[in-house]
């Protein structure tokens, strides 16, 4: 594997609003930017704190770090061979190459690295064989 970096924390939310209200104004947070209902981003210095809802976060009800690294399936292989697992991926969405793991201890992070190309679906979400696309 190449260099990783922390880049994001992702905290659960089931009131995206309720806790940017919380983190702006009691906690004096900035929000870098808002994706409707159910994502936010926070200015956290070097790491952006992310609040999300189940619709967009990588595992609801845990706290989940975000990695960078150089090789987003080296470093899937590398979790899953040493007693971690994947819960989502190696996949391509519309910004980056994405898998959503756990350790080998069952805490959650999502690892990304810069996109190889067009958008794919994650493993986890293809159909099994014989089923309608």
């Amino acid at each position: 594997m190449g260099e990783e970096n922390v880049r994001m924390v992702v905290l659960s939310t089931d009131d995206l609003e309720e806790s940017i209200k919380f983190y702006t104004q009691t906690l004096g947070f900035a929000l870098k930017f808002r994706d409707g209902a159910h994502y936010a981003a926070l200015d956290g210095g070097s790491v952006t704190l992310a609040l999300a809802t189940a619709v967009d976060h990588p595992i609801p009800g845990q706290i989940v770090v975000g990695i960078k690294t150089d090789d987003v399936d080296a470093a899937a292989k590398a979790i899953e061979a040493n007693g971690g697992g994947i819960v989502k991926g190696p996949y391509d969405d519309a910004h980056e190459r994405r898998a959503v793991v756990y350790d080998n201890k069952g805490n959650g992070w999502s690892s990304t690295s810069p996109s190889s190309g067009r958008p794919s679906r994650p493993e986890s979400a293809r159909p099994l064989i014989g089923a309608p696309a």
